[in-house]
């Protein structure tokens, strides 16, 4: 018989999702994940785990304003608009993370696929 070959330790499986503004692909844990509740409104879910259709967000600020001012959630999340305390309650968690890299960031009057005002 042929001895054993001693079997090193499997890598662990990281679940990849893309954020829906950048399209960065990320560790399931390194982004912020929203997801569609009832009469098409809009829930922060911080354990990942709530029911209900997810999208996926980095945990930088540029993200969600580019998500907020394009269309990005809406069609995520298959609703036919935000709902105004939805944006304004999204608006408010985005003010509370970190700006993020140069890269990330974009400006109120810029165009963020052009870049220009």
């Amino acid at each position: 018989m042929a001895a054993k070959q001693a079997k090193g330790s499997r890598p662990r499986h990281v679940p990849q999702r893309t954020c829906i503004a950048c399209r960065k692909v990320d560790a399931k844990r390194g982004l912020r994940r929203l997801v569609r509740v009832e009469d098409e409104r809009i829930a922060i879910d911080p354990t990942g785990k709530r029911a209900g259709r997810g999208a996926y967000l980095c945990a930088e600020r540029g993200c969600w304003e580019t998500a907020l001012k394009r269309t990005v959630i809406e069609r995520a999340l298959k609703i036919a608009h935000l709902h105004p305390d939805d944006r304004q309650m999204l608006r408010a968690y985005s003010a509370e993370l970190p700006a993020g890299t140069a890269e990330d960031k974009v400006e109120p009057d810029q165009d963020p696929v052009t870049g220009l005002g």
